[in-house]
């Protein structure tokens, strides 16, 4: 029996880089603690960001903007303007 070989023109399935799934699931929890400032929210910010800087598939620059909203304490109805 021989393989078949699809045709080239077809769609094929491609596999984001690691970083960049990395940035997608931190801007998520970015987002949520930003909508919603609950200890939850932040929590997952913070342990997300903590895993993906661990595994080095987080840039300075990304890691820099998730310490500086995490640096200041939000509490629930507050302005991020204050």
């Amino acid at each position: 029996m021989q393989a078949q070989n699809l045709s080239s023109s077809g769609a094929k399935a491609t596999t984001p880089a690691r970083n960049l799934v990395a940035t997608a699931i931190i801007g998520a929890a970015f987002i949520g603690y930003l909508v919603h400032k609950t200890p939850e929210s932040r929590a997952r910010l913070e342990s997300l960001s903590q895993m993906a800087n661990t595994l080095g598939e987080l840039s300075e620059t990304d890691a820099a903007v998730v310490a500086q909203l995490l640096a200041k304490p939000f509490t629930r109805g507050e302005s991020q303007n204050a």
